[in-house]
């Protein structure tokens, strides 16, 4: 049997020659990749003062979190700008995502992430589908545009590579990280608490969140809180204008009295 005859055999007919070349060179640098984070080996007290360096600065910390709502709560989790700054710290982290599958007709594509530490050969894959939807207050309303449907995926796929990064990464390193940013965010940029207050609820203002609302939120009023306050409600802030979360989703509407809404004030009582 002919060299070209092996070839046709252990190659799939529809696999153009290009894709061979691209599949044969993506495989060497995965090779190469893998012998230099086997020949440097990451340095653990390097990587955790580059970690404490990197998220002790503002711009950091302030994507560090992302606030989303749960049992009547906003609750905060890391984000995938922490996952992937981790990732950079720690060293020899590979990690991506890449569409498998799209299937116009059926309205979806099909995903698949990865992180793996190429020094230890720990590695997590996920594979799942992303559907050409998006959930409004309407209901779930299909994607159609090339362009929407990529962002989707991307955002979906994002949100899991995240979490196969955080699984590679040492948990200690994690948490550790998160506390420093938490630190960062309530030391702020050096500004009185009072004008921090003051500039954050002029920002929520503008979206439409009213003090009564802010106030309700945290759970005590704008004159008691401190900078956890708000650190806390500066996550919330982003996220609100990453359009992460709604804002009804957060701050539900105000009740309103019949007093009120007829204008008439009872007098205290003397």
């Amino acid at each position: 049997m002919t060299q070209q005859s092996l070839e046709q055999i252990s190659q799939p007919q529809d696999v153009s020659r290009a894709t061979q070349i691209e599949q044969a060179s993506r495989t060497a640098e995965v090779l190469a990749r893998v012998k230099v984070a086997q020949s440097c080996q990451r340095s653990i007290p390097q990587a955790v003062a580059e970690m404490r360096e990197s998220c002790g600065t503002l711009a950091v910390a302030q994507g560090a979190f992302f606030a989303y709502p749960q049992g009547g709560q906003t609750v905060h989790g890391n984000s995938i700008r922490l996952a992937e700054e981790l990732a950079r710290v720690f060293g020899n982290i590979d990690y991506g995502l890449s569409e498998l599958r799209r299937d116009d007709e059926l309205g979806e594509s099909e995903m698949t992430v990865w992180a793996w530490d190429m020094q230890s050969n720990s590695r997590v894959t996920r594979t799942f589908i992303v559907k050409h939807a998006r959930d409004t207050r309407q209901g779930r309303k299909k994607i159609t545009d090339l362009r929407d449907i990529a962002n989707s995926n991307n955002n979906a796929a994002s949100r899991q590579m995240r979490e196969c990064i955080f699984k590679v990464l040492p948990r200690w390193f994690v948490e550790q990280a998160a506390e420093t940013c938490r630190e960062t965010l309530q030391r702020g940029d050096g500004k009185p608490l009072a004008e921090r207050v003051s500039e954050l609820v002029a920002a929520f203002g503008r979206g439409g969140v009213s003090v009564k609302q802010l106030e309700t939120h945290q759970g005590r009023e704008i004159a008691a809180w401190t900078e956890r306050d708000v650190a806390d409600l500066g996550v919330v802030f982003q996220s609100l204008a990453a359009k992460e979360i709604r804002r009804d989703e957060v701050f539900p509407p105000e009740t309103v009295s019949v007093d009120e809404l007829t204008g008439e004030v009872q007098e205290p009582p003397q």
